[in-house]
């Protein structure tokens, strides 16, 4: 048998339309979606949790995990919209029950920021450039609200997870 057919794989037998080669894949010789991690626009930035002992509404009787994200003032990369121009930094907190669902949700996050997915640069109503969220939602208000960054909202960690997933965050 020559080389060629001693490499079998699905792509063979599928008009050269399958997955690459599974050497392929581990040798980093694949362009497109198996080999790419997308990165975002995400100023340097730290992502921190702790566990509050209170729970948030709906979710009685777990307790809260607190993310802490804190930006200082920066300049901008070639990245941001304004290369060489400086920036705002931020600091916010954002909630999640410390449960199964949570932990998993915090995981994702956890990815989503070192892949710099969770916050970007945009210019203010005052003309302003300075961080802000970026289109993965977060739950800003641990107490009861109507608003969409309070609990209880029963759908959210479904939500966060599908847009984490259509992120390939997971």
């Amino acid at each position: 048998m020559g080389a060629q057919q001693d490499k079998m794989y699905c792509t063979r037998y599928l008009g050269g339309q399958g997955p690459p080669a599974l050497i392929d894949q581990a040798n980093g010789d694949v362009k497109g979606s198996y080999a790419e991690v997308s990165e975002g626009s995400q100023p340097e930035g730290q992502m921190t949790w702790v566990i509050l002992h209170r729970d948030l509404p709906g979710y009685p009787g777990d307790n809260t995990i607190q993310i802490n994200y804190v930006f200082a003032d920066g300049i901008q990369t070639d990245k941001h919209p304004n290369p060489g121009q400086t920036f705002l930094g931020m600091r916010t907190l954002a909630y999640l029950p410390d449960n199964r669902d949570g932990r998993r949700i915090l995981r994702l996050l956890d990815k989503a920021f070192y892949q710099r997915l969770v916050f970007t640069i945009a210019t203010n109503e005052n003309g302003e450039d300075m961080v802000t969220w970026a289109d993965i939602p977060h739950k800003t208000t641990p107490d009861a609200g109507k608003d969409r960054d309070s609990y209880p909202d029963p759908d959210y960690l479904k939500t966060a997870r599908k847009i984490l997933k259509d992120k390939v965050i997971e």
